[in-house]
Formats: structure tokens, sequence, C-alpha cells
């Protein structure tokens, strides 16, 4: 089981519980929101995606309204592993 790392007064809304959620996966050993900003666009619901992949995990984009905030995920799964887990553990209003 990993852990979130709460380190900012901000978060994306409804980003920390479905990063909790996903904390639970135990090939999972840190999740880390980062920075927020303001993009072009308009994201209706929470979507969180993998972008990058980093040294020991991925880095993650979450985006809700025009606002996309970074998340790094330091874990052992490959990228198809994750996302399958990222959509398991996808708040239930927003299942894809």
């Amino acid at each position: 089981m990993g852990r979130v790392v709460i380190t900012h007064s901000t978060y994306v809304e409804g980003l920390i519980p479905w990063l909790k959620a996903l904390a639970e996966e135990k090939n999972i050993q840190t999740i880390t929101p980062a920075v927020i900003r303001r993009v072009k666009g308009h994201c209706p619901e929470l979507r969180l995606r993998i972008t990058t992949p980093i040294k020991g995990g991925f880095k993650l984009v979450a985006r809700l309204g025009s606002s996309a905030q970074e998340v790094f995920v330091v874990t052992k799964l490959d990228e198809a592993s994750l996302l399958k887990r990222l959509n398991q553990s996808c708040p239930g209003d927003q299942k894809r």
C-alpha cells in the first residue's frame, strides 16, 4: 500500500479521494500531486491521464475545468497495469 503526499493547500477538486483509492494498490509506493496550472480548453469532469514515464514510475495529469495538476506516481507497475488501476480506482460517478 502506497502513500499520498499532501504538501499543497490546493488540489484539483476530487483528486485526493481518487489518489487515496489508487494508493491502496500494493505496487504503488508514493503518489505526489504537484503544480496546478490554467490550461486552454475545458474538461467538464475530472480526468487522470498517464503522460510520461519517469525514473521509477510515471507522471500523470489531472484535468478538471480549465485546471491541470501534475501528479507523480512511484510504482513498479507497467503503464498498462497502472492504467487499469486508474480506471478501477476512479470515483463511481466518473467511471470510464
